[in-house]
């Protein structure tokens, strides 16, 4: 079990603190939702869980099978819906991996990166694609 206490500060200011670590973080309300997009959004927060969530879970499959993907990066694209309730309605999410590595390799690493907790515990609402890039 992990505690983060978050304290509303505000003007749709909140401030998260990760009770293992001590870490800090802020949110805003985006500028389209009555905040002025300061700091990440609570919604913002669930696309970089996703793609940060994809690239740890690869990380911990090339570690364990010997394979570098040091420099390898995430982009996170949040599409919102209004209807029937403002919710996200889409992550798109594009992980590109430098290096050289084989058909295999790639594939053991994608299946990895699909399987991420943050994925599966989406609802199936919210519309998920990745897609990967492998840099020769």
């Amino acid at each position: 079990m992990v505690l983060v206490d978050i304290v509303y500060e505000g003007e749709l200011h909140c401030r998260a603190t990760h009770g293992p670590s001590g870490d800090v973080m802020n949110t805003d309300a985006p500028v389209d939702n009555k905040g002025k997009g300061e700091a990440f959004s609570p919604t913002d927060l669930v696309g970089t869980a996703l793609g940060t969530c994809i690239l740890t879970i690869m990380g911990i499959a090339a570690e364990r099978h010997g394979l570098d993907m040091r420099g390898a990066r995430a982009s996170v694209e949040k599409t919102m819906v209004a209807h029937p309730v403002r919710r996200i309605g889409e992550l798109r999410v594009a992980i590109h991996v430098p290096g050289k590595l084989d058909e295999a390799s790639r594939k053991l690493l994608e299946r990895a990166g699909l399987g991420c907790p943050v994925k599966a515990s989406l609802a199936s609402s919210v519309e998920v694609s990745v897609e990967f890039r492998w840099d020769a």
